[in-house]
Formats: structure tokens, sequence, C-alpha cells
């Protein structure tokens, strides 16, 4: 049997607060505790130096990485490939997403999620269906000729989904999706977000009341707040109930807006970081394609022709780091957006997103001007720089 090791050398921050002069101790995928350096016992010592460990990113919105983009590679080497790319930056837990996509290649999509769950694939979290049961009138970068009601079939296949995975999260339109279908799939442990959605104020306190938990990056593809109609913007800054991700590139929100929305976000529920990273991350391509239709990346974005934002060129850590130097929040508070609160959203997931005893081994060693320069994932170190 391996000794417990004890990280030491460098401040730790353990998703609420710092430690100095400390030790992380971390026996398997597991973390026992964080304790005095000097009483780190016979674990075997790692001594870093330089900047500060924290807990791993929790990413719930990634389509690609690595080359890959889970709608063309529908494998465990594709998901594999993604886990791996966005480790490099900082994320132990990530929700694959498909993006609205035909009922065949959806199916296929959840078998490879199964797969992957079924294989222990370090960095997987489950799957995240984004779409295609969506609205029109808030398509973004979604195929229209994708987009369709939910049948009687596609719920029940969600539920069989879910029964297979650890986690699905679900976006589907508050105007086309019924509160009655929405409770099914929260009865079924299913977590709805509501996005790409022209609802109302009232539609989408109906989905709340029916169990809806979240909304889809926040601001991007849905109804915005106006002088007599609060939107979907407005009920997800006004209900305590709904989480909401947020795409943190100063591209899809004005920093701004940014701020206001955070300024006004009524809790418990809170707003947190994703990436919506599509496949370049990694890399150094210029053009993808998804469902046929070419994507150009420049300037820190992937455009369509028509100039319609798809997806986003954009790392976790570089979402902290814009949220801290350019927003101004606290570096702590950054890191929980990133981690703690992505983990509190799927909800689950109490070992995730904090490093205290019976924690999940998770962590990040990132150097004091915000770049990762290793990752573990249940306790195995699998990037260093």
């Amino acid at each position: 049997m391996s000794r417990p090791v004890a990280y030491s050398g460098l401040p730790i921050f353990d998703g609420e607060r710092w430690h100095e002069e400390a030790a992380l101790l971390v026996d398997g995928d597991s973390v026992t505790g964080i304790v005095p350096a000097a009483q780190a016992g016979d674990a075997e010592p790692v001594r870093l130096s330089g900047g500060f460990l924290a807990p791993g990113f929790v990413d719930l919105q990634v389509n690609g990485g690595g080359g890959t983009q889970f709608n063309d590679v529908l494998t465990v080497d594709g998901l594999r490939t993604i886990c791996a790319s966005h480790a490099r930056f900082g994320t132990t837990a990530l929700l694959p997403t498909l993006i609205t996509d035909t009922p065949e290649i959806t199916a296929r999509a959840v078998e490879a999620g199964i797969a992957a769950a079924d294989s222990h694939l370090p960095g997987f979290l489950g799957l995240h269906l984004e779409g295609p049961h969506l609205s029109l009138a808030r398509k973004g970068a979604h195929d229209p000729q994708l987009i369709r009601a939910m049948t009687e079939a596609d719920l029940e296949n969600l539920l069989a989904a879910r029964a297979r995975l650890p986690h699905l999260l679900s976006t589907v339109a508050a105007e086309t999706v019924t509160p009655a279908q929405i409770e099914r799939l929260v009865a079924a442990g299913i977590v709805v977000s509501i996005g790409h959605s022209d609802a109302n104020f009232d539609q989408v306190r109906d989905a709340a009341h029916a169990g809806a938990t979240m909304g889809t990056h926040l601001f991007n593809a849905m109804s915005q707040i106006g002088n007599r109609e609060p939107g979907l913007v407005g009920a997800i800054l006004a209900d305590g109930r709904l989480h909401a991700g947020l795409i943190a590139d100063g591209i899809h929100v004005h920093p701004e807006t940014i701020g206001i929305a955070l300024r006004a976000k009524r809790g418990p529920a809170r707003i947190f970081l994703v990436t919506d990273a599509m496949s370049p991350i990694g890399t150094d391509v210029t053009t993808i394609t998804l469902n046929g239709r070419l994507i150009h990346r420049a300037d820190g974005a992937l455009r369509l022709a028509d100039g319609t934002l798809a997806g986003a060129d954009l790392t976790m850590i570089d979402a902290v780091a814009f949220m801290h130097g350019r927003i101004g929040l606290p570096l702590e508070e950054a890191l929980r957006m990133a981690s703690l609160y992505p983990a509190e959203a799927l909800g689950g997931e109490a070992r995730r997103g904090r490093l205290g005893d019976g924690s999940a081994a998770d962590f990040i060693h990132v150097s004091g001007d915000l770049v990762v320069r290793a990752t573990w994932i249940g306790g195995r170190c699998v990037f260093s720089a």
C-alpha cells in the first residue's frame, strides 16, 4: 500500500480560506486534510514552490478541446482528448457538451458518455446536452433545422441516459419544454438549465417552480431585461434558486455588464464560470466546422461567417484571470466561481470544488501570474508544465 503524500511549500487555498506553512494530505484519490507542515507525520513529502495550490476547476460547458469537437468525435478516446486538453488549464472535472444535433448523434453521444463513465475516465463528470429543445428565436449558433420540440420519446431517452450517467445537464427553452416535462426530468436527477430561450419572466419562474435550477451562458442567446419585461436574464438575477454559467472573456458579455450582474444576483444560487470551449483549445488551428458550417477563430473569438459567436476560445484559468484582473474580484472569489460554485450548482458534488477531509484529490498548482503549472485528478498528476 502506498504512503499518503504531503504537498507543502506554498500557500493552499481550500475553497474558502488560505492556509500558510501548511501541507495538503492526500491518500489515494482523496484529501485527508490540511495540516501545519510540521505535522505531516510519515506522509511522503512533496515540496513545491512558487504560486499556490487550489481546488481543480469544474467546467459544466465544454464543447471540445485539443482539436476534438464532441459532436464530431463521439468516442471515449474523443472524450479523453477533451478532458486531457482542459486539464492543462486547471480543469479537473467537466461536462462534455453536445450542441443541438440529430437524434442519432445524440444517442451516440450518450453511449460514449456511458462508456467514459464506466471506464472512470479522469476528468469526466457526465454530459451536458445543450439542445435540441430550444427556441428558434434565440438559436445562436445552433442549427435551426435541428431544433425541435421535446417528444415523449425524447424525454424517455433522457431519463434512461441519466440512469447510466453520473450527471446529466439538459439545456432547454422554458417556452418550448413544459413545466410538467421539467418536473419529470428533475425527478429523475437531471439538472435542467434554461437557455437559448426567448421566455418571459413568468415562464422562467414556472420552470423554476418545476425544478429548473440553472441558466445557460448568462446574457447570451436569451431574452434580456426590459423596462416592462425582465426576461430570462431578469429571472436568473432575481430568483435565488437559479444558478447561471458565465463566459468571462470580455467578448460574450461586456465587463461592466458582468459587474452589474454580480451585484444584482440574488442568492443562495450563484453565478459561476464556464468556458463554452470549442475544439481549438490547446491548438493553433484557425478554422473548424460545426454541423457542416465553417467557424473562424480570430481575436479571441469563434464566429460563423455572419459574425454569430459560436462557442468560445477560452480556458478556465483565463476566465479566472479575467474575473480577477479585469473585473476586480478578489482572487479567492474568482477561484470559487471556477470550482466551488459550479460544483454546488451541479448538485451531488460535495467532494469537488474544495480541499478538505474527504474531498476529491483534484487540485492544481498555479503560479503567481495565474498560469497552471500542474494538475492532479484523483490524486494522480495528469499535467505538469
